[in-house]
């Protein structure tokens, strides 16, 4: 089994300091704790747990994202466009925070829309395509139709920081064209795989288009389906200009959802979607957002 231990991050001097998961030795036989959980869904999980532990540790590679922009940075640029399907929100004012959700769509994604269109919350799905864009495209559909922002998380998930350049506009450019067939919209959004990112991934996704952006918040939804444990995680990080990083791909994940969803209501929260959270400005191809 694995264990939690604290880690102590200095990136561009700032001290940061994490709960990291260290994960026990991962066997690619071993077999899913819960018998709910797609192949799919097992796959990120174990990889996700490994990776996230590395990630905290190396402040210059991978998570080392180099120069970032905070949204109340970006508000103070104003543009016009940013949507605002639930309402006008005015984040300089509101104490505002985003829900995002990485990986999908999956077969919990219906439920997850229903959820939010009850509690009439936006979120931003960044979105898979093998397996997943491709398995669901009516859920994409839906995704953009209820207000929510449909971005990109890659073709396939690869860790671009790993990869030629050309693979990275394949991986980028696929997504961005099955997207625009399904929604009449590209993406002006992605999120790296891992968070791992760096100036080459920079440049191209200025070519095509995207801004990266990262997160706040994150329950490590991929170490565990206590739906309980999940919220907890999220409540305890939770502050103004969040971003907060769910996968809608683990069975655990979305029964968190309502709880959270009221909790941070009650706290004075009001949710938006990213492009919401840095209106009036707007993110800009090839820079980096992170609170």
């Amino acid at each position: 089994m694995g264990r939690f231990g604290p880690v102590r991050l200095s990136i561009s001097g700032h001290v940061l300091l994490y709960t990291a998961y260290i994960p026990a030795v991962y066997s690619p036989g071993m077999r899913s704790a819960t018998s709910k959980m797609t192949k799919t869904g097992a796959r990120f999980r174990a990889g996700a747990a490994l990776a996230g532990a590395m990630c905290l540790t190396l402040a210059l590679t991978g998570c080392g994202q180099g120069e970032t922009t905070a949204p109340s940075t970006a508000r103070t640029y104003a543009a016009a466009g940013a949507p605002a399907p639930f309402g006008a929100v005015d984040c300089r004012e509101a104490k505002c925070i985003a829900l995002t959700f990485d990986a999908g769509p999956s077969e919990y994604s219906a439920r997850l829309l229903d959820i939010l269109k009850e509690k009439q919350v936006p979120a931003t799905f960044f979105l898979l395509g093998a397996r997943h864009l491709e398995k669901y495209p009516e859920l994409v559909q839906r995704m953009d139709a209820e207000g929510h922002e449909v971005a990109s998380h890659t073709w396939s998930h690869p860790i671009l920081t790993r990869i030629p350049p050309e693979r990275i506009r394949e991986e980028l450019g696929r997504t961005n064209e099955a997207i625009e067939r399904l929604t009449g919209r590209k993406p002006t959004l992605m999120r790296p795989p891992q968070g791992r990112t760096n100036a080459t991934v920079h440049e191209i996704c200025g070519e095509l288009g995207l801004a990266e952006v990262l997160w706040s918040v994150t329950a490590k939804d991929y170490t565990t389906n206590d739906s309980a444990l999940i919220t907890q995680r999220v409540l305890a990080q939770s502050s103004r200009d969040g971003i907060i990083l769910l996968h809608d791909i683990y069975p655990g994940t979305v029964p968190a959802v309502p709880g959270i969803i009221d909790a941070l209501k009650e706290r004075g929260y009001v949710f938006v979607t990213v492009p919401q959270l840095l209106a009036p400005g707007k993110a800009e191809p090839g820079k980096v957002y992170r609170p």
